[in-house]
């Protein structure tokens, strides 16, 4: 099974995606990664080490940037490594992708080159919120449909639960629907009739979910638009950084908080790592056709490593089959 990765997306690039690869490979003999980008700026970092043999290279000089127009760039770059590495997993190459590049392009160059799933009308942006307690969150969409229809947030929460119950392990994921209120006829219209069809889809649906109840883990699976899912994602990920700062700042005052802190340490360091969306690794686009992988901009080795490991996982147990099976199935019975 070998997991394609863009090592020239993101701000750390390509040295946290070469370092994640190599300890990916290192950790588990069973996973082979093929690391596309400049040639060049690869091969002096990939040091020596018989678990090597499970890296391969493929060049790909250009580099699609942030700032790029995603439609543009994915025409006019055709030899980037974030268009190569989705082509990789088109041409079966590959099993999966990964990337921490421009996102927008990400999921251009995903579906005009892999094309939906069937039965899918529009895939989504995940991402995985960490919280205080539990395993951590998956949050659909965050940013690729903005108006998207009742039906299309049934078919988030499907998808999503699917992936928790193959990845996770989950067997029943909690499912909910943010919303501005717990009631059942809270929000717009929208939400209202996608309320009743995630209530009716066999599904472990728990109802409406307020922004506020995201970080204490009220369910596995949130469904949203992109609009409302992408502003959840950056405040909990503000939120989550700003209030690791503020510990910070207030146990580095004075000898008596330094002291505290060093009590603390233990508890700290577990709080840390799960507001830290590095150990998260990345999440998938949900509803192509085959499986890209999105890191967060900011990935360092950690995340991609991680990342690398999750798309291997969910390639040896076939989830992409699985969540393709129950879409199908529940668009002919619908």
């Amino acid at each position: 099974m070998k997991i394609a990765v863009d090592v020239m997306g993101g701000d750390h690039a390509p040295d946290a995606a070469i370092k994640g690869a190599m300890d990916a490979v290192r950790a588990d003999s069973a996973v082979e990664v093929i690391l596309v980008g400049d040639s060049k700026k690869i091969k002096p970092q990939v040091s020596s080490g018989s678990h090597l043999q499970r890296l391969d290279i493929v060049d790909a000089p250009e580099i699609i940037t942030m700032e790029d127009a995603p439609v543009a760039a994915v025409k006019h770059k055709r030899h980037s490594s974030m268009v190569r590495m989705i082509q990789l997993v088109h041409e079966q190459v590959a099993e999966a992708g990964i990337s921490a590049g421009n996102t927008g392009a990400l999921m251009t160059a995903g579906l005009l080159t892999l094309g939906r799933m069937e039965g899918i009308e529009r895939p989504a942006l995940t991402a995985i919120l960490p919280v205080l307690e539990g395993w951590g969150m998956l949050l659909l969409d965050v940013g690729a449909n903005l108006s998207p229809k009742a039906s299309q947030l049934v078919q988030y929460g499907i998808m999503g639960s699917v992936y928790c119950q193959e990845v996770y392990g989950i067997a029943a994921p909690r499912v909910g629907l943010l919303n501005v209120g717990e009631e059942a006829g809270k929000g717009p219209p929208l939400l209202r009739q996608a309320y009743e069809g995630l209530q009716s889809a066999p599904l472990n649906f728990i109802g409406n979910v307020e922004s506020r109840e995201l970080l204490q883990g009220a369910a596995d699976v949130v469904v949203s638009d992109g609009f409302s899912g992408n502003i959840a994602l950056k405040l909990s990920e503000g939120l989550a950084r700003d209030i690791m700062r503020q510990f910070r700042d207030v146990l580095m005052r004075n000898r008596t908080t330094k002291l505290a802190a060093w009590f603390l340490k233990s508890g700290l360091m577990e709080l840390r790592t799960k507001l830290d969306y590095q150990e998260y690794g990345g999440a998938p686009l949900l509803g192509l056709d085959q499986p890209i992988y999105k890191c967060h901009g900011a990935s360092e080795a950690r995340a991609f490593q991680i990342a690398i490991q999750m798309a291997h996982q969910f390639s040896v147990l076939g989830t992409q089959s699985r969540i393709r099976d129950r879409v199908i199935r529940e668009e002919n019975n619908g």
